[in-house]
């Protein structure tokens, strides 16, 4: 009855000819469906297959102005001028500090809102300018050849989950019916490599690896409001991931009852035919995906569904169905009403100061203190400081790709120029290319170096050859990693420069991916990793190295030794592969980075030592700064199932907590788990609670013998059972 009175409702407003500002889709006091009900009610066929598409044109007739959704915010407005620019994913997942990502989420959403604002005002509706900004990537960095590793947020599930979902939530905003910007998880699912067969390759993981690996992140942020999420490009057990009935129908709709957008990934569709080969054409893919539930088209693929609707292939009830979960996004961002809480913001928000000193932060908490033979902090009135390397003048060093640009990026270099004394006498030379010799056989930096108190070398990984899909244009490997070396040109100069000076060699390696560091940590006093830091990273960086900010990083990702101890590159199998299931030594573990300060952990408490499947744990552990600085730390929880009946994860992250500390001082790290939480994954991909004993270990790195070789042994550990 209600039904019909609102089709009556529609059909006479319709009749008596209301202007555009009067009809009901645009009455802010109706809800959200009645307006869509409206508003599609009103389209034509050929208005509603173009409202189905990234660049929706406008309509005209209803006032509707054009909307690209084509936008980008993986760490700061992307590719629509200036903006703040934060840390890459990969180096904020080393914060392993949730609020902080929250907060950057927030800062994003806030530029995002005042830059479209003023692109409205001035009547530019192109693309990367809007609303609904396609990130975060939540694809688990499963294999650190994958040149687009530096997007995701590591290898662990649990703190891609943790970290993806507070970026959501600082991006989205907290009103119950606006959304700040519009979230997008993605890529649903298995894709991370490699670049070069992504649009015809087909994973085929272990149905465990699955569940237990690949698709947690995702049903977190999707059963907790993410507004949209894209499907990948491969295919998963031979289906297009963008036309896959388990991915998007039995897993997003039915189980994980996700009631928000699909959308494709970029000519993902067209991949259909021209790489999967599962259909014969345009007019067949668009079909398949529009049935599938892909909700809106990033590519040119849609406009094909005209022909497809009139040969019989999908109707139009498929069309509105799609229609309507694009639609209910721009209701909720508040693109139909005069006025919403967000309408408001600024442009005087983008790069202000609080964001900046934002990005600074979170570059400081990123960059991970791999070694420290008593060298850093270094003094700022040291008499002779010389710095070398391509990377410490490189502006592209710290911004990583899918980045906006800024007027207030500080290079590594410029850094450590703004800290040391007047007095002190520093030098700066490249020294060499970034991936090549120099022709000119004189090099004057050898012989100056070694007359320096310390040395500055500033190598690594840049974006010329990491990325995605062709982008980095050093990489002969689709922009994918061959080998985990850097330049063989960046080692043979760190070698002569060893042998020409016995005076501190402190190395920052750049970089988004692992690096094979075994002869580089052997060369070097101190080694920092510090990512692609954003806009701030040069003077985070002389944050650490002069002693301002204390070290606090983890590294969120296996360091192997070697490329030959991972398994095949196209084998998505997660045996042998992370923290979890590698038996091999790798040169630096999951969770692993040092400090300035020493911190000693007391016994931890446990509410009890016996638990049945509806108990929850509770446990504290207190954690000391025994020195004289301030400084973070970051507490982790591991858990370890004595034994299995089935393959099980070596360790498995249970929880994390970034404290803070004054000198001398005193905290509680404390972490309330359910016991059903500590189920297992068995090889059918069920979700099982194995009875037994459980050893719970509490610390500051992953508790294994080589981190204790490596500096980092320290955890306290305590044996529970479950009934």
């Amino acid at each position: 009855m209600k039904k019909s009175i609102f089709l009556i409702f529609v059909v006479f407003t319709t009749a008596f000819g209301l202007s555009a500002q009067e009809f009901p889709f645009r009455n802010e006091k109706l809800i959200v469906e009645q307006r869509i009900f409206d508003l599609v009610s009103r389209l034509t066929v050929d208005e509603k297959i173009a409202q189905v598409k990234y660049n929706s044109p406008a309509i005209e007739r209803l006032g509707i102005p054009a909307y690209n959704w084509w936008s980008e915010g993986l760490h700061g407005v992307a590719r629509f001028g200036r903006a703040t620019v934060f840390p890459q994913p990969i180096a904020m997942a080393a914060t392993f500090d949730a609020e902080l990502i929250q907060r950057i989420g927030d800062a994003i959403s806030s530029e995002a809102r005042a830059k479209f604002n003023e692109a409205q005002k001035i009547g530019n509706y192109t693309q990367y300018g809007g609303l609904t900004l396609w990130s975060p990537n939540i694809n688990i960095f499963r294999d650190p050849r994958w040149g687009r590793g530096m997007e995701t947020w590591g290898e662990d599930p649990f703190l891609t989950g943790s970290m993806g979902l507070a970026f959501v939530k600082g991006m989205q905003g907290d009103d119950p019916y606006y959304l700040k910007v519009a979230a997008c998880a993605k890529h649903l699912a298995v894709h991370s490599g490699p670049e070069s067969e992504r649009h015809s390759f087909n994973a085929r993981p272990p149905v465990k690896d699955l569940y237990e690996t690949y698709t947690p992140a995702f049903e977190l942020l999707l059963r907790n409001g993410v507004a949209s999420v894209m499907c990948g490009y491969n295919r998963l057990y031979g289906e297009p991931c963008c036309a896959s009935n388990l991915l998007l129908n039995e897993l997003t709709r039915k189980r994980w009852n996700y009631q928000g957008q699909i959308v494709s990934d970029c000519w993902a569709v067209s991949d259909f035919h021209a790489g999967h080969k599962v259909t014969n054409n345009i007019v067949e893919s668009a079909a398949m995906a529009l049935k599938a539930g892909v909700d809106m088209n990033c590519g040119d693929e849609f406009p094909a569904l005209k022909k497809a609707l009139e040969q019989g292939m999908i109707t139009e009830t498929d069309i509105d169905n799609a229609l309507k979960n694009n639609l209910r996004i721009r209701f909720r961002l508040g693109l139909f009403d005069v006025k919403n809480k967000y309408a408001e913001i600024p442009s005087s928000i983008v790069g202000c100061t609080k964001h900046k000193q934002l990005a600074r932060e979170a570059a400081q908490k990123a960059i991970v203190l791999l070694k420290n033979k008593n060298t850093l902090p270094l003094s700022k009135d040291i008499k002779q400081l010389y710095v070398i390397g391509p990377q410490a003048s490189d502006l592209d060093v710290l911004l990583g790709n899918y980045n906006g640009q800024t007027d207030d990026a500080r290079t590594i270099l410029e850094g450590i120029v703004s800290k040391v004394n007047l007095g002190t006498r520093l030098e700066y030379r490249r020294g060499f290319m970034y991936d090549q010799l120099n022709k000119n056989e004189i090099n004057w930096a050898m012989d100056e170096a070694k007359e320096a108190d310390a040395v500055i070398a500033v190598v690594g990984l840049s974006t010329l050859s990491e990325g995605e899909e062709g982008e980095a244009i050093a990489s002969d490997f689709k922009s994918d990693r061959r080998t985990l070396g850097i330049p063989e040109t960046q080692m043979k100069y760190l070698r002569e420069l060893r042998a020409k000076t016995k005076k501190p060699l402190i190395i920052v390696l750049t970089g988004g991916s692992p690096i094979n560091v075994t002869e580089i940590s052997e060369m070097a006093d101190a080694l920092l990793f510090a990512w692609y830091p954003g806009q701030a990273g040069g003077d985070a960086v002389a944050d650490v190295i002069f002693g301002d900010v204390s070290p606090s990083g983890k590294l969120p990702i296996t360091f192997p030794k070697s490329e030959s101890q991972l398994p095949d590159y196209k084998d998505y199998s997660m045996v042998g592969r992370t923290y979890k299931y590698m038996t091999d030594e790798p040169s630096y573990p999951f969770g692993f980075g040092l400090s300035y300060a020493k911190f000693e952990l007391g016994e931890p408490k446990i509410n009890q030592l016996k638990f049945k499947k509806n108990d929850t744990i509770s446990i504290e552990i207190p954690i000391t700064n025994s020195s004289k600085i301030s400084a973070g730390e970051v507490m982790q929880l591991y858990v370890q199932i004595e034994k299995a009946p089935f393959r099980v994860p070596l360790y498995d992250l249970m929880n994390i907590q970034r404290l803070s500390f004054n000198a001398n001082e005193t905290k509680t790290a404390t972490a309330r788990i359910p016991v059903s939480e500590l189920a297992s994954i068995n090889e059918k991909g069920e979700k099982v609670l194995l009875k037994g004993n459980y050893k719970l270990f509490w610390g500051t790195s992953l508790p294994t013998e080589r981190s204790k070789a490596l500096g980092a042994g320290n955890w306290k550990e305590c044996l529970i059972s479950v009934k």
